[in-house]
């Protein structure tokens, strides 16, 4: 299933896709959260009236975030692709290595926002924004010390994550949170699709264009640490909680690793598309 979180003249709703438009499934869960706490039976519930509950048009809703409001931070990984961490290191003026453990971050709750919301760019705060494309998958059945072979079975499903950063705060701030964690930095969605349908997320293909322009690609595949070992290692001796956003870091292509460096301007739209999932969409926008 495609689950969304959306508005409409009636309140917000969480609802499922169907060929028909988006179905309300506010008799089986009031928000996403209710949703992935209810575990198997309440997805059941949710799949069964998704197949048969009225739908209206997609054009008719506003799409948010799947989860507008997460109850912790976004998880982040650093340098989880060879070739990002590479540039990345390169445009530090540090000698390239490659990481030795996952290394995790967070952004704000606050940044969260969704699917074709505006980005602010306010140059009082910063002038070096980045774009960075992500997979991310949500927890749906928590645990501490988890094993990898049984990690994907914690899986809710799996969403798009822009990971917006401010490079020049990043330097500034030595720490990753406070570049990483701007208001509306933080784009998710359009939706969730439900972890039985993608049973090898290594296999995905994803790609950020900006302005039409392919500006990322790779696959899942190619993460330096895999999800299965990014759960093992953040549930090591920390109890994960259903409902946490992982998002499992970037490939290389970044503006601050080109030459010259081409930073996210007022007008620009930043569009990553990842397989088997949709497209996420933003504008820049002077804030």
């Amino acid at each position: 299933m495609r689950l969304v979180t959306y508005s409409d003249v009636s309140g917000t709703h969480v609802g499922a896709l169907s060929e028909g438009g988006v179905v309300a499934l506010d008799a089986v869960a009031a928000s996403m959260l209710d949703l992935i706490d209810g575990g198997p039976e309440a997805l059941a519930k949710a799949r069964a009236l998704a197949a048969s509950g009225p739908a209206q048009p997609v054009e008719g809703v506003r799409l948010l975030a799947p989860i507008p409001r997460p109850r912790q931070n976004v998880v982040c990984l650093g340098m989880n692709y060879v070739d990002h961490a590479y540039e990345s290191q390169r445009a530090r003026g540090r000698d390239p290595k490659l990481p030795g453990s996952p290394i995790f971050f967070t952004k704000a709750v606050t940044a969260v926002c969704a699917h074709e919301d505006e980005i602010p760019l306010d140059p009082d705060v910063t002038t070096q924004l980045d774009y960075e494309a992500e997979l991310a998958f949500v927890v749906g059945r928590g645990g501490k010390n988890i094993a990898p072979e049984q990690a994907l079975g914690h899986i809710f499903g799996y969403t798009i994550v822009n990971d917006i950063s401010a490079r020049d705060l990043q330097n500034w701030h030595v720490q990753f949170f406070k570049g990483k964690s701007l208001d509306r930095s933080c784009p998710i969605g359009p939706w969730i699709v439900t972890a039985d349908e993608i049973p090898d997320p290594a296999a995905l293909g994803l790609r950020l264009r900006l302005n039409g322009e392919q500006r990322q690609s790779a696959t899942v595949s190619q993460l330096i640490f895999d999800i299965p070992t990014i759960i093992a290692s953040l549930s090591l001796g920390q109890t994960l909680e259903p409902g946490t956003i992982v998002s499992t870091g970037t490939p290389s292509g970044v503006a601050m690793g080109r030459d010259p460096q081409e930073f996210l301007k007022p007008g620009d739209v930043v569009e990553i598309e990842i397989d088997q999932i949709g497209v996420l969409r933003n504008t820049i926008v002077a804030g």
